[in-house]
């Protein structure tokens, strides 16, 4: 094989893990909240966890268990959008995946808190509550407009 060849194969290669990356990447930036319930496969893979659905009337829920312990739970609406997501379990899951494109409105709304503690966050469009400690963390999130009419938000948990 001469090096010309050797070095084409070389690029196609490189060319190929560089793509398949980038929808790894893509992929797994999709949100969660706010997103379909297709993106719960995505949320799985980059948890690297294992998936149960339940169903009821008015709800799909998509339970992630990960490596570590930790349980997220991701509502889906009828339509398929994810309306509210929850955790617990001993370590904090990645907020940045779990509330996609609303995780930037909870950073700015959690830096203008001066206490330290459970965060309680009511904006229009999101509400945030969290808390616990070290091995023991608890939390949910939801969008008020997106909760399905008749599902209590106690149901988020």
């Amino acid at each position: 094989m001469s090096n010309e060849t050797r070095a084409t194969r070389i690029f196609a290669v490189a060319l190929s893990g560089i793509a398949t990356l980038a929808l790894t990447v893509s992929t797994s930036a999709i949100a969660a909240l706010g997103g379909d319930a297709a993106t719960v496969v995505a949320d799985q893979v980059h948890i690297n966890g294992k998936l149960v659905v339940s169903q009821t009337q008015k709800y799909t829920v998509h339970e992630i268990q990960a490596p570590s312990g930790t349980v997220v739970r991701e509502f889906a609406s009828p339509a398929g959008i994810v309306f509210g997501v929850a955790w617990s379990g001993p370590t904090m899951p990645d907020l940045r995946q779990v509330l996609g494109p609303y995780f930037d409105q909870y950073v700015g709304a959690a830096a203008q808190r001066n206490r330290r503690g459970p965060v309680l966050i009511e904006q229009p469009g999101l509400v945030v509550q969290s808390g616990g400690h070290m091995r023991a963390f608890v939390g949910k999130a939801y969008v008020p407009e997106a909760v399905p009419q008749g599902v209590a938000l106690d149901e988020i948990r």
